[in-house]
């Protein structure tokens, strides 16, 4: 295999990129690592070039939102006549990934296709609008299995792959390769009790949009701050949705136990890290969920619910973390907060599962699921770390 392209609406840049973004990217810079030639195509947006190199990987950028999926076919098509943005790139395998809509990259690519879906997104489509919710539902559940009918799968979770299955796609053509996680800086000091701030506080890394949920972990902080004097929430991210869940946080009078600290570095995003005491994951739906790997690096258990289906996989519930149902946030994080014991258990269960998870595994299994697919095969089911 020497050449693969990836397609995705956006890449990590993007001021709306998140963890979808960063599996696909990560992917690529390992398969670039070994020696492969890897081209990403997705949206443009204010500020970025129209073509850069980045981690091994070139990025060509065109269309937006919505137009960033029929330049990507045009741009595939023209590429195989010698013209435009993406001539020359010949690949051996397409990964295309579906984040609700797919690109359709089999309508103009005679390459084995894989189909990454990380979630799908009944629960998120009504906020776009009912019309446009049903189209993108339609797509989704019904137009793009039959598409790809022939095609392998690729996600991230096993809840994830048994909702593909429910949506017919033959459970021998998906496969399950879970996220990895970035090593700590070395600048970082893991937390511990010497980082851990004196009062308790909360953390929630996250995109700021409707189906994340933030509003849950805002009540929270307002059902608890009387039973813990001094507690705080860290929200680490941004989104469109940060005006309204400041105005909720204002709403419920707990603006000052609340700090929007917006996109951060890597530095800093694991500086806030150390300092908590629970993360809190109110999301409506998740694939995986790799900030929970990544709380868990800093010995921090994730409170999150049972029905985002993605967590289950990666949250051992009682173990690393907890599941709840709706309703029981805030009561899990009133326990969490009380019994430092408890605490410390579950935080270091979940330091230990963090450390098996790297990029590099994750690479080699979706390179072994490309090679398949190459070579005319499908693979089904958890793809192990290469030992």
């Amino acid at each position: 295999m020497r050449e693969v392209l990836l397609l995705c609406w956006r890449d990590t840049g993007h001021p709306q990129g998140g963890g979808s973004e960063r599996y696909l990217e990560r992917v690529g810079a390992e398969l670039a690592r070994r020696g492969v030639s890897v081209t990403l195509r997705t949206a443009a947006y204010p500020g970025a070039p129209r073509e850069e190199f980045r981690d091994g990987l070139r990025i060509s950028r065109g269309g937006g939102r919505f137009t960033v999926y029929p330049r990507a076919l045009a741009a595939m098509a023209l590429g195989r006549a010698g013209v435009g943005p993406l001539r020359g790139v010949r690949p051996d395998a397409v990964i295309d990934t579906q984040n609700g809509i797919p690109f359709f990259a089999r309508l103009a690519t005679p390459s084995p296709v894989a189909v990454l879906v990380h979630h799908c997104h009944r629960e998120q489509w009504p906020v776009a609008g009912r019309l446009t919710a049903k189209v993108g539902w339609f797509i989704e559940s019904r137009l793009s299995p039959a598409v790809h009918r022939r095609d392998q799968y690729l996600t991230v979770s096993l809840p994830s792959a048994e909702d593909l299955e429910a949506l017919g796609v033959d459970a021998d053509r998906v496969a399950v390769v879970r996220n990895g996680t970035d090593p700590l800086p070395a600048s970082i000091t893991a937390g511990s009790q010497q980082t851990r701030s004196a009062a308790p506080r909360l953390v929630v890394l996250s995109r700021l949009v409707p189906h994340k949920q933030i509003e849950d972990a805002l009540d929270v902080v307002a059902r608890l701050r009387g039973a813990h004097p001094g507690l705080h929430l860290d929200i680490v991210g941004g989104g469109w949705w940060e005006p309204r869940l400041r105005e909720r946080a204002a709403e419920l009078g707990v603006g000052s136990d609340v700090t929007f600290h917006g996109h951060v570095s890597e530095q800093r995003k694991h500086e806030i890290l150390a300092r908590a005491w629970v993360h809190v994951m109110p999301s409506r739906k998740e694939g995986w969920g790799i900030t929970v790997v990544e709380a868990g690096q800093h010995g921090v258990p994730t409170v999150g619910y049972t029905s985002s289906r993605g967590l289950t996989d990666s949250i051992v519930d009682g173990a690393t973390g907890l599941l709840v149902d709706a309703g029981g946030l805030a009561d899990a994080v009133h326990g969490l907060l009380a019994d430092p014991a408890r605490r410390t258990q579950l935080g270091e269960k979940a330091r230990i599962r963090a450390a098996e998870f790297s990029w590099a595994e994750t690479g080699s299994g979706v390179e072994r699921v490309l090679r398949a697919a190459v070579a005319g095969r499908r693979v089904g089911g958890l793809v192990p770390p290469a030992r």
